[in-house]
C-alpha cells in the first residue's frame, strides 16, 4: 500500500477540515433560517408587547393557539422570547426527552442574587448544585418515603376540622394556617399551634417579598442585570433598600427555624422530622463534607414551605369553590364516605383505595382550575430547533434575550379531546364501572410539572389533599352563605394574579401569595357540622394528640 508524500496527507487534510467547515457554516447557516413558531404578528423593537393582556395571558395563549392551529407559539416581548407549549406531545417530547437541554431556569437578579432566594430548589439553575438538592428531596420525599409523614397529614386535617368547628368563617385563613403548620411540623418538627405560631407569620413575610418579586418587569434589574450593582442610596434604585429589606425575612427564614431544630436535637427533644432525620443520618455516615451537606439540608428544609404551602392552599379553596357549584358531588362523596366508613369514624389512609368517587373529587380539583395555570419558566441557554422551528436563545441589545418556556397547563387539562365538557366539575370523568379509569390522563401527571423539574413534594401534597378533603366531607356540609334577606350570596370565582398574570406592569394593591400559584379571592360559604355525632367525633380527635 503507497502511503502519499508528508506534503500531500497534509494537503488532503486541510481539504478535509475545510470541507467539514464548509458543511457545518452551510448548517448552522440553514439552521439559523429555520422559522420561529407561529404567534401573533410582532412591531418592530417593541414586538407583541402591547399584545399582551395585563391579566390572564394563559386565555390570550390559548386563543393564539387555536387560531394559528399550533401547540407551540412564539411571542416577543420588547426582545424576550416567550414560547409557550400547549400540548403533552411537545412537553415530553422537550422537557422530557432533551431535559439536559431543557431544565434550566432563568436568572432573576433581584430574587435570587439581591434577596437571597438562591437556596430555592424551585428558582435554582440547573447543574451539579442543583441535582445534589433535588437528591436530598427526592429521597425524602419519594412516593414510599412521603408515607413516614402521613401521621402528621391526618393530624394538621384533624386540627382543621376542630378550627372550622369553632370558628367556621374565614376558610382560606384555615386552610393557610392548616398548611403552614404542616410543613413547618415535617420539614423542622416545630408545632406552631404553641408559642412556634411567630414561624407562620415569618414564612408569611418571606413569601410577600417573593411574590413581588417574581412579578415579571417588576424590577429593571431583572431586565438589566448590571443595575445590581449600584448603590442604595444612588438615585433610582430603591429596588436595593427593598432587596436589602426582604433579604433579611428570607435569611430568618432559612436560618431560625433550622437552628430551632438543631437546638432541639442538642437536647434531645426533637420529633421526627425532614431536618432531624436527615441530621442524624449525616453524623452516622461519616461524610467528610459534612459543613456543606448540613447547608443542603437547611436549604432544602427552606425550600418545602416555599414550593408547597400555598399550592396546598389554593387547591383547597377551589374545592368548596367547586363544592358551592356543585352540591350533587358533595352528595355523592359523603354517600360512599358514608358506606365505607361507618358512624362516628373519621377516614384514615388506609381507606383511599375504597373511595374511587372522592379520589375523583381530588383529582377533578386539580384539573379543574389548576393552582398554576401556567408553570414556573424553563430557560434554555443554547438555540435549539423542534419540527421545523428555531428555538432561540442569546442576547439582543440592553435588553436581555431570555428564552422563557412556559407550559401552558391550563390547555393541556381543558383538552376536550381528553376531558369532555372541560369547564364542568365532573369527578366522573375519572370512573369507569365504579373505579378510576386508567384510561383518562391523571391531572397530576401535568400540574406538577414535567421532567427532571417536575415537583419532588408531589406525593406528599396528593396525600395531603386527600386526607383533607375526606374529613371535611365526612364531617362538615358546605353550602352557599346567605345575607341577611335570606338570599343566597354568590362566591366571585375570582383568583389571585399568578405566576405570569402580568408583564411589565406593576401591581400595588394586590398581590399573589407565591410566585407558582393563584389562590381563590376571599370568598363567603357556610360550613356547617353534619350532625352531633360528627362534632363529638371531631372533638374527639383532640385526645389523640
Amino acid at each position: 500500500m503507497m502511503v502519499p508524500p508528508l506534503g500531500i496527507r497534509s494537503s488532503l487534510w486541510s481539504i478535509l477540515a475545510l470541507g467539514i467547515l464548509f458543511y457545518w457554516t452551510r448548517w448552522r447557516r440553514n439552521r439559523s433560517r429555520l422559522p420561529l413558531p407561529p404567534g401573533p404578528k410582532k412591531l418592530p423593537l417593541v414586538g407583541n408587547l402591547f399584545d399582551m393582556p395585563a391579566e390572564r395571558q394563559w386565555e390570550a395563549y390559548h386563543e393564539w393557539s387555536k387560531k394559528l392551529n399550533s401547540d407551540i407559539i412564539h411571542v416577543d416581548v420588547a426582545g424576550m422570547s416567550i414560547v409557550v407549549l400547549s400540548s403533552m406531545e411537545a412537553i415530553r417530547d422537550l422537557f422530557e426527552k432533551r431535559s439536559s437541554l431543557y431544565s434550566d431556569r432563568p436568572r432573576m437578579p433581584m430574587l435570587v442574587e439581591l434577596m437571597g432566594w438562591d437556596f430555592a430548589l424551585g428558582l435554582m439553575r440547573y447543574g451539579s448544585r442543583w441535582r445534589a438538592h433535588r437528591k436530598l428531596f427526592h429521597d425524602a420525599f419519594n412516593v414510599g418515603a412521603a408515607k413516614q409523614f402521613q401521621p402528621q397529614e391526618r393530624a394538621a386535617a384533624h386540627r382543621l376540622l376542630r378550627r372550622i368547628l369553632n370558628r367556621p368563617n374565614d376558610i382560606m385563613e384555615h386552610f393557610r394556617h392548616m398548611t403552614g403548620a404542616l410543613i413547618m411540623d415535617v420539614a423542622y418538627g416545630i408545632d406552631v399551634n404553641s408559642p412556634g405560631d411567630r414561624y407562620i407569620g415569618l414564612a408569611q413575610e418571606s413569601m410577600h417579598g417573593l411574590s413581588i418579586a417574581s412579578l415579571p418587569g417588576k424590577f429593571l434589574v431583572d431586565t438589566i442585570p448590571a443595575l445590581k450593582y449600584v448603590p442604595g442610596w444612588f438615585p433610582g434604585a430603591g429596588f436595593q433598600r427593598k432587596a436589602k429589606e426582604w433579604r433579611k425575612v428570607t435569611q430568618e427564614l432559612l436560618e431560625t427555624p433550622f437552628a430551632h431544630t438543631k437546638r432541639n436535637i442538642a437536647l434531645s427533644t426533637a420529633p421526627p422530622s425532614f431536618t432531624s432525620l436527615s441530621l442524624a443520618a449525616l453524623e452516622s455516615s461519616n461524610n467528610d463534607e459534612t459543613g456543606e451537606q448540613e447547608t443542603i439540608i437547611k436549604a432544602t428544609a427552606a425550600s418545602m414551605y416555599s414550593a408547597g404551602a400555598d399550592t396546598t392552599v389554593a387547591a383547597l379553596g377551589t374545592f368548596v369553590l367547586a363544592i358551592l357549584e356543585n352540591a350533587e358531588v358533595q352528595r355523592k362523596a359523603q354517600v360512599e364516605l358514608d358506606a365505607v366508613l361507618g358512624p362516628g369514624h373519621l377516614p384514615d389512609f388506609s381507606d383511599e383505595v375504597a373511595l374511587p368517587y372522592v379520589s375523583a373529587v381530588v383529582k377533578e380539583v386539580l384539573r379543574w382550575r389548576n393552582v398554576t395555570p401556567i408553570a414556573i419558566p424553563h430557560y434554555l441557554p443554547v438555540d435549539d430547533d423542534y419540527r421545523g422551528y428555531r428555538i432561540p436563545a442569546g442576547s439582543t441589545w440592553l435588553i436581555i434575550s431570555n428564552l422563557t418556556l412556559l407550559f401552558h397547563l391550563m390547555a393541556i387539562l381543558h383538552d376536550e379531546s381528553m376531558y369532555p365538557d372541560p369547564h364542568a366539575f365532573k369527578p366522573e370523568r375519572f370512573l369507569l364501572n365504579g373505579k378510576l379509569n386508567q384510561a383518562v390522563r391523571d391531572p397530576e401527571t401535568v400540574a406538577f410539572g414535567f421532567g427532571r423539574r417536575i415537583c419532588p413534594g408531589r406525593h406528599m401534597a396528593t396525600s395531603s389533599l386527600m386526607i383533607t378533603i375526606a374529613s371535611i366531607l365526612t364531617t362538615m356540609d358546605i353550602k352557599k352563605a346567605r345575607d341577611e334577606n335570606g338570599e343566597e350570596v354568590q362566591p366571585s370565582h375570582e383568583y389571585f394574579p399568578g405566576l405570569v398574570s402580568s408583564v411589565f406592569r406593576v401591581l400595588t394593591d394586590i398581590t399573589p401569595l407565591s410566585p407558582n400559584y393563584s389562590p381563590p379571592l376571599p370568598f363567603e360559604c357556610s360550613i356547617t357540622p353534619r350532625s352531633r355525632q360528627a362534632v363529638e367525633v371531631i372533638q374527639a380527635t383532640l385526645a389523640s394528640e
